[in-house]
């Protein structure tokens, strides 16, 4: 017999993140691309951003058409060379849409392969030394952190504000579901962590 899941959060029904995700209104458009293999993963956070940005798009595959809206400036949300600073890009004051490849590392920098329009836009970068609280994936580098991480913290830099860490409280809840459902004994052995469950 199969669990209930929520049609929304696509959750088991007994842990849905509904109630807390939130309805944020943002002058930035944001655009996730995600590789077809994140889709149905359990700690799917790319969700959690289109369900609770007003203007935040999700679209799955691995070959993108172009975004259309010529009225919008277009930077892709990813380290590379020539990445401008987010608090830079703040300053031009222009409508932009942050387009966000989702997937493991090696997924994204395939999207960006096949789509050779997505490698072409200008990127911005996240600040240097930031820490991810995703305790249940190793990050590959120093400074990564997941797509709902990586979306609050450009979005709070654009528009000046904290308002959108809300969004981080399904991310939280789904962490700490993951973690209980697990066990201590197991999330110690398999994360390496000495602390005890919150």
């Amino acid at each position: 017999m199969s669990r209930p899941f929520c049609s929304r959060c696509q959750r088991p029904q007994a842990q849905c993140l509904c109630p807390l995700i939130p309805s944020l209104e943002s002058r930035t458009q944001v655009l996730i691309l995600q590789h077809p293999s994140e889709a149905q993963h359990a700690l799917n956070t790319a969700r959690l951003v289109a369900l609770g940005l007003r203007h935040a798009e999700l679209r799955i595959g691995e070959i993108f058409a172009e975004p259309g809206d010529e009225s919008l400036c277009n930077f892709l949300l990813f380290p590379g060379e020539g990445a401008i600073s987010l608090t830079e890009l703040a300053e031009t004051q222009q409508p932009l849409r942050l387009i966000v490849p989702d997937g493991t590392w090696r997924k994204a920098r395939k999207l960006l392969h096949v789509n050779p329009w997505l490698a072409a836009l200008p990127r911005v970068a996240l600040p240097p030394g930031l820490v991810s609280r995703y305790r249940l994936r190793k990050a590959p580098a120093a400074g990564a952190l997941s797509t709902i991480e990586a979306v609050v913290t450009a979005l709070n830099l654009l528009e000046s504000t904290q308002r959108f860490d809300a969004l981080l409280k399904p991310f939280e809840a789904l962490i700490e579901g993951q973690i209980a459902a697990m066990g201590e004994e197991v999330y110690r052995r398999n994360h390496g962590e000495g602390e005890a469950l919150r």
